[in-house]
């Protein structure tokens, strides 16, 4: 009987991996988010796909899409939109920084991690991002396999 109940968790730290493989992190900034009826509880129980969301700056505002949000379960009626963009809540000078370093050619805002603070709050980390070429991504595979080695012997 406990295994059909859901499980949710109290403290989530979702990581993005493929941020940090396909973009140089620059400056980074922990945001809310606007959620919408049961977003928060399947963010508890981490059903959250981070893989294709970036961020958009419109009107300034800073708004996260195509972060998927999988519908609960147990809803009965009006779920909510599972790619729907959603808010950021961050302060003027926050978003004007972020406004100005975008303007730069190749810079992206890109979700680096959703978690959920110690007043239950769901947040977002959110990074300033230069695309990586092939070769830094070569680079980086190269001297993790070398750290690795020096950790082994």
């Amino acid at each position: 009987m406990a295994s059909n109940k859901l499980k949710i968790e109290r403290s989530v730290n979702l990581r993005n991996k493929a941020a940090s493989h396909e973009y140089n992190l620059l400056d980074f900034y922990v945001a809310g988010m606007v959620l919408r009826g049961s977003e928060i509880k399947v963010i508890r129980m981490q059903k959250v796909n981070m893989q294709d969301a970036y961020c958009q700056v419109h009107n300034g505002e800073v708004f996260v899409v195509n972060l998927h949000i999988s519908p609960y379960e147990k809803m009965s009626f009006n779920p909510h939109n599972p790619k729907a963009d959603r808010k950021l809540l961050l302060s003027k000078k926050e978003i004007q920084k972020i406004e100005r370093a975008l303007k730069d050619q190749g810079m992206t805002l890109i979700p680096t991690r959703l978690f959920i603070n110690d007043r239950g709050l769901a947040k977002l980390e959110i990074a300033t991002a230069k695309g990586k070429k092939l070769f830094d991504k070569r680079e980086d595979i190269k001297a993790r396999d070398i750290e690795r080695e020096m950790r082994r012997g």
